[in-house]
Parts: C-alpha cells; sequence; structure tokens
C-alpha cells in the first residue's frame, strides 16, 4: 500500500479547515479507505474535540517524533468507524516542536498502511504551515466566498506552486447560494476564475456544523444531516472519481472588484 497524503489548508483560521478534515476522513473510511488523520496545529489542538475522543488522547504527535513512545501507542482508533485512526497534536508546545524532516518520515511510515493520510493544517504561513505541506502530495484549499479569505487563499496557492505541489484543488465552504444570486456574494465561478484553481466541491452553510462539532459528534456520521451527502460526494471526488460538485451559482458582479484587488 502507498497511501495518498493531503493537506487541508487555507491559511486563515475559522474558514473549516479542521471540520472538513473530520468529516472527510470519515466520509473516506465509510467508502472502504483505511484512513489516518493527523492533527498539525501544535499547542492549538481542536481536532480530537471535533472528533469527540479528547478524552483518550495519551501519546501525541510530538511523542511520537521524539522517539517516547511507538506509533502505535499514540494513534487513536475510532470506535464508530474501523477503518479511521486519528493522530493528536501535542497541547503544550510550539510549532517548531516538529521538523518537516520528522513529518516527512513519520508520514512515509503511515502510507504503507493507509489509503489516505489527511493533515490537518494550522493556520498561518509560518513554521507549521511549512511542516505540515512538506509530507503532503495533494493539497486542499478551503476557501469561503469572502475577499479576505480569497486573498488568503490566493497566497497559499501561490506557496503550494512553489513548494512544487500541483495537485491542489479548492473546497469552497460555507456558500449561501441565495446570497450569490443576489450578488451579495462571491460565486463560485469567480473563485475559480479568480484564483485559477478547479473547485473539487461546494459545501453550504449549515448550523448543523456547530451542534456536530460542539457534540464531538461529526455530521458525516449522522444519516440524517443535509451535510453528510457534500461529504460523501467530496469523498467520492478525493478518491479520484472525477466527481465535480458545483453549485451552478453564475459569476457575480465581484469578480471585476476581486481583479482589481490582485491585479
Amino acid at each position: 500500500m502507498n497511501g495518498k497524503t493531503l493537506v487541508v489548508t487555507s491559511g486563515k483560521g475559522g474558514v473549516g479547515k479542521t471540520t472538513v478534515t473530520a468529516n472527510l476522513g470519515l466520509a473516506l473510511a465509510r467508502l472502504g479507505s483505511r484512513v489516518c488523520l493527523i492533527d498539525m496545529d501544535l499547542g492549538l489542538r481542536n481536532l480530537d474535540l471535533v472528533l469527540g475522543v479528547e478524552q483518550r488522547i495519551v501519546y501525541d504527535l510530538v511523542d511520537v517524533a521524539r522517539g517516547e513512545c511507538r506509533l502505535q501507542q499514540a494513534l487513536i482508533h475510532d470506535r464508530r468507524e474501523s477503518r479511521l485512526y486519528f493522530l493528536p497534536a501535542a497541547q503544550s508546545v510550539g510549532q517548531n516542536a516538529v521538523s518537516s524532516a520528522d513529518l516527512v518520515r513519520l508520514v512515509a511510515g503511515l502510507r504503507e498502511s493507509f489509503d489516505f493520510v489527511l493533515i490537518d493544517c494550522p493556520a498561518g504561513i509560518e513554521a507549521g504551515f511549512a511542516t505540515a505541506i512538506a509530507a503532503a502530495d495533494a493539497a486542499l484549499v478551503i476557501v469561503m466566498p469572502e475577499v479576505a479569505s480569497v486573498r488568503d487563499a490566493d497566497r497559499v496557492l501561490g506557496l503550494l506552486e512553489r513548494r512544487g505541489l500541483r495537485d491542489v484543488q479548492l473546497l469552497v465552504n460555507r456558500m449561501r447560494p441565495e446570497m450569490a444570486e443576489r450578488n451579495d456574494m462571491i460565486g463560485v465561478t469567480d473563485l475559480e476564475e479568480l484564483l485559477g484553481v478547479p473547485a473539487i466541491a461546494v459545501l453550504p452553510d449549515d448550523p448543523e456544523i456547530v451542534v456536530s462539532t460542539n457534540r464531538g459528534e461529526p455530521v458525516a456520521l449522522n444519516p440524517h444531516a443535509r451535510l453528510r451527502r457534500h461529504f460523501d460526494q467530496l469523498a467520492i471526488a478525493v478518491a479520484g472519481q472525477q466527481l465535480h460538485v458545483l453549485d451552478g451559482i453564475p459569476p457575480s458582479g465581484f469578480l471585476q472588484r476581486l481583479k482589481a484587488l490582485f491585479a
């Protein structure tokens, strides 16, 4: 087995990287893939809360990197989905506690046992970002239909290109189609044209995410959740079945303004 390593990033904090990582991981596992999630947000971990496994952490990523435990001791096996595993971040260290070489070596070992390794990238473009993308062979860039988020995504895309990462796609998060139709929000077609990267999926803005996160019960586990279908479609696309999910919203008047900002 030689699994695919996908880093979930954006540059900007608060756009849904951790939520997407958790739910995409679960959806991929439900498709039959063996999946390992890695929280790279050292010192500010949250993926454990979204997954609802915070009480089960004994060892973490830093312990493994320092040789203080074996990888198998730190991995948490999800009790709800047998093909999903999780490697938590350390809570009281800085972003430099794990080097790029450490992560590359660790991920190389995981790729032998897992179909997918998903890395939840920390916010920003400093040391933690550089370490997280070093081990990836693909990237999923989360962008919200807001000017600030688009500018951050554009910066991240440039850094990924310089890193030599070619397998890069957008995920548009918290879209409100009715606002885009009224020209009050940037449309998906505008985002794709501006950033020059195709959108692999579009997730609607849904308060259900807040409830599921607070409960530690990802929506991908809830058969009645509207967003579960979207994460299932995203998983199918990531798994290579060429599903391209768009919202059908035509270009909006935001595009000319944004082009001026990015010129």
